[in-house]
């Protein structure tokens, strides 16, 4: 989302409400602790970037938002609301916006609101480069020459530069790497910034398109021949019993899990935060289940935070069976 800049644009706080408001229906991170982060540094250093990269972590990002306009967003969000988590890119558009900013700051800080700044920085040079690369005339360069924009926003962010919380440069980093040191920055480093769902499904309904790994237990005995568990599902904990009892259960899993985990670390050296792990059986309902469930387990043992669902289970319950 993008606030407009004051050319004869305007900003239309009661649409920005809405969006906060729609987002808070949808449940996001309802975390007992408010938080606003602040998004700013040297045009060209990779802000949009790493807005990306915070709203794939859970925070709703606002684009090119003046200070000002901070504070009647937190009121909303001390409001009852279920939206804790805050981040807004604040850039040169306008000197006017950072003569507000202290103010503000200093108004959340009143509130008792936790407020961070995320600064991303880079060379003169490095600058330059990638100006001249996309082609397109700094926001401070007014007809001048690119270097002399770039210099008055530099003079313009040094005193914002000096109270951030996190200073990243980007002059040799790629965006692959810039993540990496985005996620090391928030959430730490290593698997504990992968996200992984697992999900089973019944291999006669077709194959997931969307997994990353695919694992297939039809090699352990069948729940559904067995009289007394046809009818429960791997959620059960009779079903489970038999399911993890079978020969070459725990083998699989310890096998298994052993894979994901050094799959998982390798992920996260190479940018890559989210993984899907689909389990199949025959029908998805025994088999598949429980052992998603186990391997869930086992690798939140492991500090991954990770999610399950049953795609065939899903399946029966919107068909109302």
């Amino acid at each position: 989302m993008t606030m407009m800049d004051e050319d004869g644009k305007h900003l239309h706080l009661d649409e920005l409400k809405q969006q906060l408001q729609d987002a808070d229906a949808n449940g996001q991170n309802p975390d007992d602790e408010i938080d606003v982060l602040l998004i700013t540094g040297m045009s060209g250093a990779g802000r949009s970037h790493a807005a990306d990269c915070i709203e794939d972590m859970g925070w709703y990002v606002v684009d090119n938002l003046p200070p000002k306009l901070l504070i009647p967003l937190v009121d909303m969000m001390t409001s009852g609301s279920k939206l804790h988590k805050l981040a807004a890119v604040i850039d040169v558009r306008s000197r006017s916006y950072f003569d507000d900013l202290a103010a503000v700051l200093s108004h959340l800080d009143d509130l008792g609101v936790k407020t961070r700044i995320l600064f991303l920085d880079a060379s003169n040079d490095v600058l330059v480069k990638r100006y001249e690369s996309v082609r397109r005339p700094h926001p401070l360069q007014k007809g001048g020459r690119l270097i002399d924009g770039i210099l008055a926003e530099r003079e313009l962010l040094a005193h914002l530069k000096e109270r951030a919380d996190t200073v990243i440069d980007t002059s040799a980093l790629s965006i692959h790497q810039l993540s990496t040191k985005l996620y090391e920055a928030m959430l730490g480093s290593g698997p504990s910034t992968v996200s992984v769902h697992i999900f089973s499904f019944g291999f006669k309904y077709g194959m997931p398109i969307d997994a990353d790994f695919v694992a297939d237990v039809r090699f352990l005995p069948n729940p559904y021949w067995v009289p007394s568990l046809r009818e429960l599902t791997g959620l059960d904990k009779p079903v489970s019993d038999y399911v993890l009892s079978s020969d070459g259960a725990i083998e699989f899993l310890d096998a298994y899990e052993q894979a994901l985990s050094c799959a998982i670390e390798g992920y996260a050296k190479e940018d890559k935060h989210y993984v899907t792990i689909a389990i199949g059986c025959t029908g998805g309902q025994h088999r598949s289940v429980a052992m998603s469930e186990e391997l869930a387990k086992r690798l939140r043992d492991r500090g991954l935070s990770v999610s399950v669902s049953a795609r065939e289970l899903r399946r029966k319950q919107r068909e109302g069976r």
